[in-house]
């Protein structure tokens, strides 16, 4: 029997990051994989496939609609679904092989199959030849990161009627595609298919896109959506989907009960949210607590109730962002070891890439008033910014919220292009307890976008000199 000091189930972003730190901290590590390759579904089929098709549908957005305005005669650009997909999969192929290098120079033993903890200290690895391995280790941590959210009654079977998964891979442009949830994932692969011609329509159960983000910046952003050709029906819901035609048939419903409608549709995307992925690990059998949404509940140092087993990630509370599962994976490792490992979930940012980008970190204004906290304002237009005028990214803006007594920054919402990059900025500030006068006071590159984040900063005391 194999032993470990630790063994990590699940090798996406928080897997195998804890993995790699725990090695360097000089303990003897294994991970365990369900997947053929390493990266879980971010680097498979989530965050870098989507970045992948984002990425390569604003370009031919752009020379279709505004090369010729800068001098870049084109001619109209032709779509190779087919070539833009391999694409994206060859930059996928890149990213899973860079993990598992990593996994190797790190001297991490990886096993592929799928996990089940029998006792804490004991894990079981069934291979897809059915044998099964039992491995030991002092330490368990659970980052098998989470599923797709399903629609009570509408079966995903990833070509007429998909997840994110069979989004990024489908055969043709659809005609209509019907996007089920106006959050992250709705909204960034809507985009994909309508930059490549696809009449998109999306379908939201609350009043507006992007739920649970500030306000302020809802409103923009569905303005933008709109204003680029998506529709969107608010305050609705899909009940059912009719397979049996040649065209798909949702029926629509208003949230609070009424008359339905019936959309027809060449493919439905359901992008409600997603679910923790405990399936088949036995923790109910060895008896770890889970929450009433399904999450393992962990102390403040990830352990869980069963002493040895630890869980990092989409399978515990906090938002499900493979950046957040990172910084986790990193403090969970240096806990083991001893040292004080910590993450700050007052500064997560989390980034929508659709085009303009959405980015915030901290608290939003409506968090801010219901928790009767005082703050002040400070916005910058990004029509007053001289890198974008000139790059014609001219849509957005940067606002910054600071406390009203101490002037420290309590957050940052930023719709513009770049913002994911831009949010870097703001959340570097945050950590280090900064003021907004810190930010105003620091010297920005001229001419750059990131000087929104300096005049934003400056007008909370109310002295932006560019407006």
């Amino acid at each position: 029997m194999a032993t470990y000091d630790l063994i990590i189930i699940g090798t996406g972003p928080g897997g195998y990051v804890c993995a790699i730190r725990a090695a360097q901290l000089g303990l003897k590590t294994a991970v365990v994989e369900k997947r053929a390759t390493h990266g879980g579904t971010c680097l498979n089929v989530g965050c870098i496939p989507s970045k992948a098709l984002l990425h390569a549908s604003e370009l031919f957005e752009e020379a279709g609609h505004s090369f010729a305005k800068m001098g870049i005669g084109v001619g109209t650009p032709k779509l190779d679904l087919k070539a833009m997909l391999a694409f994206k999969d060859q930059g996928v192929d890149g990213n899973v092989k860079g993990v598992e290098f990593l996994l190797k120079k790190n001297k991490v033993d990886a096993f592929h199959g799928t996990a089940r903890i029998a006792a804490a200290g004991k894990v079981e690895v069934k291979g897809d030849d059915g044998k099964t391995q039992t491995l030991e280790a002092k330490s368990i941590v659970i980052a098998t990161g989470s599923d797709v959210a399903r629609l009570k009654g509408i079966e995903i079977d990833e070509k007429r009627i998909v997840s994110s998964t069979g989004a990024l891979s489908l055969s043709k442009v659809p005609g209509h595609l019907l996007v089920v949830g106006a959050g992250v994932i709705g909204l960034e692969l809507g985009s994909v298919w309508r930059r490549l011609g696809a009449k998109v329509t999306v379908v939201e159960f609350v009043d507006g896109v992007l739920p649970g983000m500030d306000g302020e910046i809802r409103k923009q952003a569905q303005r933008l959506f709109e204003k680029q050709g998506m529709a969107f029906k608010l305050s609705s819901k899909v009940t059912a989907v009719d397979t049996s035609g040649a065209k798909l048939k949702a029926t629509v419903e208003p949230a609070k009960g009424g008359a339905a409608e019936t959309i027809e549709a060449d493919v439905v995307l359901v992008s409600i949210g997603r679910a923790p992925y405990t399936d088949g690990l036995g923790l109910k059998e060895i008896g770890v607590k889970l929450d009433e949404r399904g999450r393992i509940v962990t102390d403040h140092y990830y352990g869980t109730n069963v002493p040895g087993i630890w869980a990092i990630g989409d399978v515990i509370a906090g938002p499900m962002l493979a950046h957040k599962a990172e910084d986790e994976g990193v403090a969970v490792a240096e806990i083991l070891v001893g040292q004080a490992g910590h993450v700050n979930y007052d500064a997560i940012p989390n980034v929508v890439y659709t085009y303009p980008e959405i980015a915030t970190v901290g608290k939003s204004e409506d968090e801010l008033k219901a928790a009767g906290v005082a703050y002040n304002v400070g916005k910058f237009p990004m029509t007053a910014n001289g890198r974008a005028k000139v790059n014609m990214t001219s849509e957005g803006f940067v606002k910054i919220l600071a406390d009203a007594k101490t002037d420290r920054v309590l957050g940052v919402q930023l719709i513009c292009a770049d913002a994911g990059n831009m949010i870097a900025e703001a959340a570097l500030a945050m950590e280090f307890g900064a003021s907004a006068e810190d930010i105003a006071r620091t010297c920005h590159a001229h001419p750059t976008l990131p000087e929104a984040v300096k005049e934003a900063a400056m007008a909370v005391a109310k002295r932006a000199i560019h407006m």
